[in-house]
């Protein structure tokens, strides 16, 4: 689980302008696998926005390469049922590999375990705000 979850922090993280190993990315979810942000708007609404990896990777690329983009979790909470899991992990957001962090927030993954190795199945994430920090259980 853990390796699972470092790869993913990894292959999303480099200095800008630099290609990311997206067959790797796909390497890390089950088909049909989604990545979905909660936004809330400046009318206070939040939507999802749902994406397959694909989408995911069109659309991230040129953003993750544009001023660097280095993601790190700085906490986590695991629940597991047999082979399932869900995983809290607070993450800290950074253009620079060592600074300052721009965003922090949560991304909840779900996980399963194939009987030989884990798989991502969804990451759903939600930054933290002045009105929603995270929670002490959560690393705040």
């Amino acid at each position: 689980m853990d390796a699972i979850i470092e790869a993913v922090y990894d292959v999303i993280s480099g200095p800008k302008g630099q290609e990311r190993d997206w067959n790797r990315m796909r390497s890390l979810f089950v088909p049909g696998a989604r990545l979905i942000s909660a936004h809330t708007g400046k009318d206070g609404v939040t939507s999802a926005h749902v994406m397959s990896v694909d989408d995911y990777i069109r659309l991230g690329d040129p953003l993750l390469k544009k001023d660097g983009f280095f993601e790190r979790e700085a906490h986590r909470t695991e629940d597991r049922f047999g082979n399932i899991a869900q995983v809290f992990s607070t993450y800290e957001s950074r253009h620079e590999k060592d600074g300052k962090p721009f965003q922090r927030g949560i991304n909840s993954f779900q996980l399963l375990f194939d009987g030989k190795r884990w798989w991502v199945v969804t990451i759903y994430w939600q930054g933290e705000r002045p009105e929603l920090p995270i929670p002490k259980q959560y690393g705040g």
